[in-house]
């Protein structure tokens, strides 16, 4: 049993991080999409690298993906393109995060061991998703990072905040 002095950090120190991780990382990616201009959308740095589009939607997909894992829900399935306009990519990439959020905001560290079905047919925990959403994030972000930075744009998280 929980001491009523314990705080939610304290007792759920896995979930409390990445709550702090999402709140960070969806203001970057977020920020990102919007930085991007959308006649750049279809921009890859080389044939064989996605284009900014298809990484803003991968988010969106992992997003949809991982977080019901978590909330043991049913995946939230859309249908996107990388020709979906940079408004929708970027409106469903918003919705996603919004949805961990509320994810997130309900979960604790009690459920981490449950077992849930991963990509490829594996089986991993609740934890599991929980460190797949967090590395995909600060990889998805890197690459968002370095796409805007080819066109001569500057990634959100180098920029100097406002008045300083």
């Amino acid at each position: 049993a929980q001491s009523k002095t314990s705080t939610p950090v304290a007792s759920n120190p896995v979930v409390s991080a990445l709550r702090q991780m999402e709140e960070r990382q969806s203001k970057n990616l977020i920020a990102a999409a919007e930085e991007m201009p959308a006649d750049k959308y279809s921009y890859r740095p080389t044939p064989q690298q996605m284009s900014f589009a298809h990484l803003v939607m991968h988010v969106t997909e992992s997003n949809n993906s991982l977080c019901p894992l978590i909330a043991g829900e049913q995946e939230r399935e859309l249908k996107l393109s990388e020709s979906d306009s940079k408004e929708m990519l970027t409106k469903t990439l918003k919705d996603s995060f919004a949805y961990c959020e509320q994810v997130l905001a309900k979960a604790d560290d009690t459920d981490l061991g449950q077992p849930v079905p991963l990509a490829g047919g594996r089986t991993g925990t609740r934890a599991a998703a929980l460190i797949h959403l967090a590395s995909g994030w600060a990889d998805h972000y890197s690459a968002a990072a370095m796409y805007l930075r080819l066109n001569n744009l500057l990634p959100p998280s180098a920029k100097k905040p406002e008045g300083k």
